[in-house]
């Protein structure tokens, strides 16, 4: 049975609920845009939720990052960063291309979260020079993307609640 997610902004303009199959708070990303819209200690974690689950109480504000290719060239992500207008918390990301899930930021959750076993580092090639990060004897690490998925990785350590 998967797992209520239930959380808020900080000033209690929004509130919403979710299913998660995969709530295991496991992944800490690194790249600018997480670290400097959602980070905590320089970094942001996402948990992976059911789309047609979520419950909102109250109006999200949107975020869309523009992504630099190295070349010198930006393009719009069409990743959706929702967020409160009225305290800037950061909520949770919604990307088109895979519209049957959402990803709410582990920070924003109200309930407690099942404790990972391990984690994965993710792009830690855009972490800032100041973030040292505390990595396990048993933790990944990744300059850019994971090769697993948060379902894949759920399912490999027995944590995919059903």
């Amino acid at each position: 049975m998967p797992l209520k997610l239930k959380g808020s902004c900080r000033c209690g303009k929004i509130g919403f609920s979710a299913d998660s199959h995969a709530p295991v708070p496991f992944m800490r990303c690194y790249c600018s845009i997480c670290r400097k819209t959602a980070g905590g200690g320089g970094y942001a974690i996402n948990l992976h939720a059911d789309k047609t689950s979520l419950r909102i109480e109250g109006k999200t504000s949107v975020f869309h990052a523009e992504l630099d290719n190295s070349k010198g060239q930006c393009r719009v992500s069409t990743g959706e960063r929702h967020f409160c207008s009225g305290c800037a918390s950061a909520l949770w990301v919604f990307s088109p291309e895979y519209p049957e899930l959402f990803h709410p930021f582990a920070s924003a959750i109200e309930n407690e979260l099942p404790k990972a076993p391990s984690l994965v580092h993710m792009m830690l090639s855009s972490k800032a020079s100041w973030v040292e990060p505390d990595i396990g004897p048993n933790d990944q690490r990744f300059a850019e993307y994971p090769d697993i998925t948060l379902e894949d990785w759920h399912r490999a350590h027995g944590l995919w609640m059903d």
